[in-house]
């Protein structure tokens, strides 16, 4: 549903309508969700005001250090004494995905509104019982949202706007590459993101689910089937090391080490519902790319190309264009007439990957002040979770066509 009865907002002591948050979990995306909550209003003129109400995290030392550093009032150690706190209005999932369902079918039952990392779930199953919470809350003004938080950045946004204006005419080939290196080295240590229990997948998971997302959303055509290949390159990983980023070095040779659960590399192609043929490829072990979340896109009348790592260009070629001036043009998104970009700095003056979170938090405030449903909604995200376990089912099955 687009419309629900909206939800009686506090004022805090200025008179200004608030949006009080709790957010679960404190690292990698806590650090990323909490710098969006406390900027977003300083840049957008929002209609409720974020107020960074409590952090929560199992070790109170370390979640009292964070709660300091990144500007929260108050710290839990259990979240579900953070959901039944009366000043809350918002749960803020950023925890590993094992996690997600139990919290976040907890704070809809609550009345709270919900902003759950990606991906959704580690099962089709939880994300579709989530997703099924979510429509039903939505009926009582509780919404909640899934943060594929790519779809934020001014460049993509652009592509989509070109898509939808017809600009590129009919879709025919969508090529998604999503290439990282933080485990090329086998010494690397063995992480959260590692455990199939706790990450659901690896690369086709946490990175792969950003590449379905952006492809179905840009051409506004679903994935319907699947053909595809997993690999894991190294089985076992030291337990122990220095965790630096999302890798890290692990410790001595001769030291404990632990199971590799997860694939370290998806690659498939897919058939979309308009027609559409897709190309896909997720890897943590492409040496020397450091964040290259790539997308091409090519239709009858046009194309477009975008890469992360040069994350304020959007790529276009225009198959109308005279001959002799015919190519692709490099757009630097970043004039006051591209998404989002209006509220930030001169022109030419680039945006980063965290103003894709603020963004995001600007689209949530703003949904929930009007009653209307924020996007990707869970059902969305459920949809994303159908095509990641089609891939691993096909891969499972000798790349057997699976439909989605």
């Amino acid at each position: 549903m687009e419309k629900s009865a909206t939800k009686h907002f506090h004022e805090n002591v200025s008179g200004t309508a608030s949006l009080r948050v709790g957010m679960v979990g404190y690292a990698f995306m806590g650090a990323a969700h909490s710098h969006a909550w406390r900027t977003a209003p300083r840049f957008f003129d929002l209609p409720l005001k974020p107020e960074l109400t409590a952090i929560c995290g199992r070790n109170r030392e370390a979640a009292t250090e964070a709660a300091a550093r990144m500007g929260w009032d108050s710290v839990e150690t259990d979240w579900r004494e953070l959901i039944a706190r009366d000043d809350i209005d918002l749960i803020d999932i950023c925890t590993p995905g094992n996690t997600h369902r139990e919290i976040a079918l907890a704070a809809l039952a609550a009345g709270k509104h919900v902003l759950c990392e990606k991906p959704l779930a580690n099962t089709v199953d939880e994300a579709n019982e989530m997703a099924e919470a979510a429509v039903r809350a939505a009926e009582q003004g509780v919404l909640a949202m899934c943060g594929f938080s790519y779809r934020r950045t001014p460049a993509l946004s652009l592509a989509r706007r070109f898509v939808e204006e017809g600009r590129l005419g009919s879709i025919r080939h969508v090529r998604a590459q999503y290439l990282q290196d933080w485990l090329s080295d086998e010494n690397a240590p063995l992480t959260w993101r590692l455990d199939r229990e706790k990450a659901g997948s690896g690369a086709l998971g946490d990175i792969g689910a950003h590449s379905i997302d952006l492809a179905q959303w840009i051409t506004g055509q679903s994935i319907e089937g699947v053909s595809a290949l997993t690999h894991t390159f190294v089985g076992e990983r030291p337990v122990g090391g220095d965790f630096v980023g999302l890798g890290g070095h692990g410790a001595a040779a001769n030291a404990e080490k632990g199971s590799v659960t997860v694939d370290d590399a998806a690659i498939f192609s897919a058939r979309f519902s308009g027609g559409a043929l897709g190309v896909f490829e997720a890897t943590r072990f492409a040496l020397g790319r450091k964040n290259a979340m790539r997308i091409e896109v090519n239709g009858s009348l046009g194309s477009i190309s975008f890469d992360f790592e040069e994350s304020n260009i959007l790529n276009y070629y225009d198959g109308r264009d005279d001959a002799e001036a015919i190519g692709f043009r490099r757009i630097i998104a970043t004039e006051p007439e591209h998404p989002y970009v209006g509220r930030w700095w001169p022109t030419g003056h680039g945006l980063g990957y965290e103003h894709n979170f603020t963004h995001q938090v600007v689209d949530l405030v703003n949904n929930i002040a009007e009653g209307s449903q924020p996007r990707p909604s869970f059902s969305d995200a459920a949809q994303v979770q159908q095509v990641l376990d089609a891939v691993e089912h096909s891969a499972a099955h000798d790349s057997r066509w699976q439909s989605a």
